[in-house]
């Protein structure tokens, strides 16, 4: 059985967390939320994790994640940088923003050759996921375009500190995804959920059951394929419309391979409660958060 491969999404700096939440503690044995991913990934039988970083955060990501991982886990590293572009395209004039999650992504091209879990570096997404996801790529690893996607209730993936950023689905009677839209600026609201299409000057409501996508996909390397065209379409059409902020996505791609039916994408559900540090003032909720979850049994006081 060919074991699959955890890719960690960790090139982000976090503009609107203020700082690298990817290596902020938040407990007091100095674990980060990385950690209780990898651990929970590792107990569900993976073998092998990638991260996706910045050279600029190298030495202090692999002191403080990667080389305590290491004594468990294969451990390799791919960089995501801003040059990290085709020949004969042009840096937009004050770019500073990463080119996005398939651009991060496909500096895994080569790396990774198996069956493989993608999920982001600040999510925590419980430990069932990581369990349905892996049962999902050891069973399907000869199926190269059928891929998986970790669906979570809309209301349990929002935060009070301020608006958020999902991918909403919609799926078929079978539990296939048919359609996943980026949907921005979506907020708590006192009798549910609402979101914005005009950057806040109104809101409408969305059903707190909806699904919705947090980055937790599984995929076969047959996708380095598809989001190679996707990416090159990106930097010859698409970035002039917004030079310094045009980003290629995972859930946008998907979604194109959707509708040219050149995937299936099976949706597993998780139950559990998602948690992040989408903002500063978001942290206080999640170290409680981990508290609980240890003092209830859950996590040992020292992961590794």
């Amino acid at each position: 059985m060919v074991k699959p491969t955890l890719v960690i999404l960790a090139a982000g700096m976090g503009s609107r967390y203020g700082g690298l939440k990817q290596i902020d503690p938040i407990d007091e044995q100095g674990h980060k939320i990385i950690d209780f991913s990898i651990y929970d990934a590792w107990k569900a039988g993976f073998e092998k994790v990638v991260f996706i970083i910045k050279h600029e955060i190298e030495e202090d990501f692999k002191k403080m994640v990667g080389d305590p991982i290491s004594k468990h886990m294969e451990v390799e590293y791919v960089f995501q940088e801003l040059d990290n572009i085709p020949a004969d395209f042009t840096m937009p004039e004050g770019r500073v923003k990463p080119w996005g999650t398939t651009h991060a992504l496909m500096c895994c091209k080569g790396v990774v050759n198996e069956p493989f879990m993608v999920i982001n570096s600040d999510d925590y997404y419980g430990k069932d996921g990581y369990k349905v996801m892996y049962d999902f790529l050891t069973s399907t690893a000869d199926d190269e375009r059928l891929y998986a996607m970790v669906a979570y209730e809309l209301g349990k993936t929002l935060t009070e500190k301020g608006s958020v950023t999902r991918g909403v689905c919609n799926t078929s009677d079978e539990g296939f995804l048919t359609h996943i839209v980026e949907q921005k600026n979506l907020i708590k609201t006192e009798d549910g959920a609402a979101f914005s299409n005009d950057e806040g000057a109104t809101y409408s409501p969305i059903d707190v059951m909806t699904p919705v996508s947090m980055n937790m996909w599984g995929f076969k390397p047959s996708v380095f394929d598809d989001f190679g065209l996707a990416l090159d379409d990106f930097f010859a059409n698409k970035v002039a419309a917004n030079p310094e902020k045009a980003e290629c996505l995972i859930p946008t791609e998907v979604d194109v391979l959707i509708k040219n039916d050149k995937a299936s994408v099976q949706v597993l559900t998780s139950a559990d409660q998602w948690f992040g540090v989408t903002y500063q003032e978001d942290k206080p909720y999640v170290v409680a958060s981990i508290k609980a979850l240890k003092d209830a049994g859950a996590y040992p006081e020292k992961l590794w």
